[in-house]
C-alpha cells in the first residue's frame, strides 16, 4: 500500500488512499459510464473505507458515475500511470517477455520449413519438366501453407510469413514488438531453411534453380555471350503490391476477424490461406510466361534465406521483395480503417 496525497473532498472526511485501489475503482467506473448514459452523477468521492461499498452499490444499480476530481495532482499522476496510446501499441515489455520469445521459436521452425519445402517443390516442378509445371507447384504449395499454418496457430498464432505480422501489427491484432521480434525469427528461419535445402542438392541444381529462391531475372548463355533474362523491375513490384494486397484482403482478414474464424474453424480458415496463396502463385507465374521470373514472392523471408546463402544474381532487384509487401501491408491498414466501426468484427 502506497500513501499519497490526501482526499480532502471525501464525503467520508479526510482519508489516506491507495493508489492501485483507487485506479482500479476508476476505470470500474469508466466501464459503467459507457454501459449506461442515461443517469448523470455529479461527484463521487472514493476512499479506502468506502472503495468496495461504493463499487459494489454501483455494479448493482448499474447507474453512471461521472468522476469529478478536485485533486490535481492525482489526476496527474494517474496520467502518468494509465498507458498510453503509443504504448498500446508498441507494447514495449513483449520484448523481454519469455512467452513471446518462445512462440517465436514456432515461427522461426514454421518458416524455414516453409522454405525448405516450397524451394523444393519450386526446383522439382520445374526439373520433371511437366507440362504443368505452374499447376502442380500451386497446388503443392497451397497444401504445404495449410498444413505449416495448423501447426504453427496453436503456438504463435501461424504467421510463417513478415507480411502477416505486419498487418497485424498495424490493424492493432498484435503489438509492433511482438511482429518485429515474429519477423526477425522468420528470417532467421528463412536463412537457415536455404542452409538445410543447400545440403542436400548437388551444386548444378543448386545453379541452375537458384536454389528455388525469388528471382526478377537470371543469366543464360547464348550464341553472343551470358544473356540477362526476366521480368522489368516495375512490372515485379506492380505483381508484388497487387497479389500482396489480394492475399490480405481475400485470406488473411478472415482469419484475423473473430467472428469468422470462430463460425468456419481453424482448419477451414487454414485451407482457405492455403488455397488464396497456390492460387495467386499461380496467377504470378502465368500472367508474365516470362522466363527468369520465379513469381511472386509474397514472403520476404523465403526470398531473403536463398539470397543469403546462395547470393549472385537472387540479389538482383531484391529490395522488390520487401518493398512490395511494405506498400500493400498499408495499403491493407488503410482499407480497414475506412471500414465503418459497426462493421469491423476484430
Amino acid at each position: 500500500m502506497r500513501p499519497i496525497e490526501n482526499w480532502s473532498s471525501s464525503r467520508y472526511g479526510a482519508s489516506i488512499l491507495d493508489r492501485d485501489a483507487i485506479n482500479s475503482c476508476k476505470l470500474h467506473l469508466k466501464i459503467l459510464a459507457r454501459i449506461d448514459t442515461r443517469k448523470n452523477w455529479s461527484k463521487i468521492a472514493l476512499n479506502q473505507r468506502w472503495l468496495e461499498l461504493d463499487l459494489l452499490v454501483l455494479l448493482k444499480t448499474r447507474k453512471m458515475p461521472i468522476l469529478e476530481l478536485e485533486s490535481g495532482p492525482l489526476v496527474e499522476d494517474e496520467k502518468k500511470q494509465s498507458p498510453t496510446t503509443l504504448n498500446k501499441i508498441l507494447c514495449l515489455e513483449e520484448l523481454f517477455s519469455l512467452e513471446v520469445w518462445r512462440a517465436s521459436l514456432a515461427e522461426l521452425l514454421g518458416t524455414a520449413v516453409l522454405v525448405f519445402a516450397m524451394d523444393t517443390i519450386v526446383i522439382s516442378s520445374y526439373e520433371t519438366q511437366t507440362k504443368t509445371p505452374h499447376l502442380i507447384m500451386s497446388f503443392l504449395i497451397a497444401v504445404t501453407i495449410t498444413v505449416l499454418l495448423l501447426a504453427t496457430f496453436p503456438i504463435s498464432g501461424g504467421h510463417i510469413n513478415p507480411v502477416i505480422s505486419l498487418a497485424a501489427s498495424l490493424t492493432g491484432v498484435i503489438s509492433l514488438s511482438r511482429a518485429a521480434i515474429y519477423i526477425l525469427a522468420q528470417c532467421v528461419g528463412g536463412v537457415l531453411g536455404a542452409l538445410a535445402l543447400q545440403s542436400v542438392v548437388n551444386t548444378k541444381i543448386e545453379q541452375t534453380f537458384s536454389l528455388g529462391g525469388c528471382t526478377l531475372t537470371i543469366v543464360v548463355p547464348s550464341a553472343n555471350g551470358p544473356l540477362v533474362i526476366g521480368l522489368e523491375t516495375r512490372q515485379a513490384l506492380w505483381l508484388e503490391i497487387i497479389c500482396t494486397f489480394v492475399f490480405l484482403f481475400a485470406s488473411i482478414w478472415i482469419a484475423f476477424d473473430k467472428r469468422q474464424a470462430k463460425h468456419l474453424g481453424r482448419v477451414v480458415v487454414c485451407s482457405i490461406i492455403g488455397v488464396v496463396v497456390g492460387l495467386i502463385v499461380f496467377i504470378s507465374t502465368t500472367v508474365t510466361s516470362t522466363k527468369g521470373y520465379a513469381g511472386v514472392g509474397m514472403n520476404p523471408a523465403r526470398c531473403l534465406g536463398p539470397a543469403l546463402i546462395r547470393g549472385g544474381h537472387l540479389w538482383n532487384g531484391h529490395w522488390v521483395f520487401w518493398a512490395g509487401p511494405v506498400f500493400a501491408c498499408v495499403a491493407f491498414a488503410l482499407y480497414t480503417k475506412l471500414i465503418p466501426s459497426q462493421l469491423l468484427h476484430n
